[in-house]
């Protein structure tokens, strides 16, 4: 079993996504927290390993990817999930 499969099968590995979702942005913190709550725990490891490396990246350059104002160079498929996921959720 590799590091990254029993990293994986550890709920502390959802927890620390969840914690991490935080930001210090309230709106991106609101779409991004509800998403790895909800949607982390089914995504594929590739897309749970893509959704970490996206946390890394600066506040403003994720929000602008998710509202479409910058293209996004690496993380288009976990972008995607993500605007997809809040727009259904979202309030009609």
């Amino acid at each position: 079993m590799s590091s990254e499969q029993t990293e994986l099968e550890d709920p502390r590995h959802w927890q620390r996504a969840v914690w991490r979702s935080r930001r210090g942005m309230l709106e991106l913190d609101l779409l991004l927290t509800d998403f790895a709550r909800r949607r982390y725990p089914q995504l594929a490891a590739a897309e749970q390993a893509a959704y970490r490396r996206l946390l890394a990246r600066d506040d403003w350059e994720i929000w602008d990817w998710l509202h479409g104002a910058l293209p996004v160079p690496d993380f288009a498929r976990i972008v995607q999930l993500i605007a997809a996921f809040n727009a259904a959720d979202a309030p009609r």
